[in-house]
């Protein structure tokens, strides 16, 4: 199992992102790539296919085996199947690799028992219970706060991990755990109603807390990748009190699952990836060079500007400019990607020259 490296199953990864949008823009009725299975299954390619891959591609490079890679292959394999129109054998691949992150994470809290790797357990679970969900009932809602659960108990628990030596008061991971625990309950009923409110107070008391208490804020006040990591996080967490508020405010406008996952999976969760790219991106591929520079701004802020305005136009039942709003921001996630590719492969080369000028110097000597 040696041959397996995490630049592998990017590919998988891509694909799930790729089918993702797609699928996106097919719900929003403007099907700029007319693939009705991705339309069909939006749902679980964003957040199987894609993040839960993509987490897990995170979580099995820490182990010491490479075979552990297998299970973010397993996940990502899904998108494959999914495409086909196969959604049952999707979804038993999608279990299969929710189920092994399980295990990784298992494994990890073993041989490190703290309360930040309790939390990336529970997500694991919380995920496997989703996909569970979803292929017992057929309807996709019937996983999503597990979903979100997946990704809020996986984040913050990262979160704990990286700021773990932190001097944070003892009570003020008391109270977080509270409110996590508060979001659990609000899984256990039904969405509309109870479910949605104490997941509404929840999710208000995660994002306060993570705005006071989390590194972000002392990074956002440095400059360069520092800067853009801090800020890009602390809006993360704007985007998820927004979803809170959604989930106790509007759960009678026409657009309210719309507007609460979206806020979620969009404004939380992809502010969250670009925040984290410059550090975790390189990893995947062996390197040191980080895909940081100062143009991400651009179309960082352009992705923020759409989303947000997404989200009004949702809010103020305008379809048309929801629509344009909407692709728009799935052509920037694309853009935010390539460009980080972009900045990487220009870093590359600028090394490979800089080598080559220091050996013909060399020869000079």
């Amino acid at each position: 199992m040696k041959f397996l490296k995490p630049s592998f199953v990017l590919p998988l990864v891509v694909l799930g992102l790729v089918l993702g949008v797609a699928g996106g823009w097919i719900r929003l009725g403007y099907p700029v790539i007319p693939i009705t299975e991705a339309g069909v299954n939006h749902g679980l390619l964003m957040v199987g296919g894609f993040l839960g891959t993509l987490i897990s591609i995170e979580r099995a490079m820490v182990m010491k085996k490479k075979f552990w890679l297998l299970i973010p292959i397993l996940s990502g394999l899904s998108n494959i199947f999914f495409l086909i129109g196969e959604a049952s054998a999707g979804l038993l691949f999608l279990l299969s690799g929710s189920l092994g992150l399980g295990l990784i994470i298992h494994y990890q809290s073993v041989k490190d028992p703290n309360f930040h790797t309790f939390l990336l357990y529970c997500g694991a679970v919380f995920w496997f219970i989703g996909n569970f969900m979803v292929w017992k009932s057929g309807l996709i809602p019937a996983g999503s706060t597990w979903w979100m659960g997946f990704l809020i108990f996986t984040i913050v628990g990262e979160r704990l991990e990286l700021t773990q030596f932190l001097p944070v008061p003892s009570w003020s991971k008391k109270a977080l755990g509270g409110y996590l625990g508060l979001f659990f309950i609000g899984m256990l009923f039904p969405f509309h109603g109870l479910g949605n409110e104490l997941l509404g107070v929840a999710v208000l008391m995660i994002s306060a807390w993570l705005l006071v208490f989390d590194m972000a804020k002392v990074a956002s006040k440095k400059k360069g990748q520092f800067r853009y990591t801090g800020i890009g996080l602390r809006i993360g967490y704007l985007w998820m009190g927004i979803q809170g508020l959604i989930l106790l405010l509007m759960e009678s406008h026409p657009l309210f699952y719309d507007l609460v996952l979206h806020t979620f999976f969009l404004g939380f969760t992809f502010s969250m990836i670009w925040a984290h790219a410059p550090i975790i991106f390189p990893t995947f591929f062996g390197i040191r060079q980080s895909p940081y520079h100062n143009m991400l701004w651009w179309p960082w802020a352009s992705f923020q500007l759409t989303l947000l305005g997404r989200i009004a136009f949702a809010l103020v039942e305008n379809w048309e400019w929801r629509i344009i709003m909407g692709v728009t921001n799935g052509f920037l996630i694309f853009l935010m990607f390539l460009s980080m590719a972009g900045i990487l492969l220009w870093k590359l080369k600028s090394k490979k020259l800089q080598v080559k000028e220091a050996e013909q110097n060399q020869l000079f000597i």
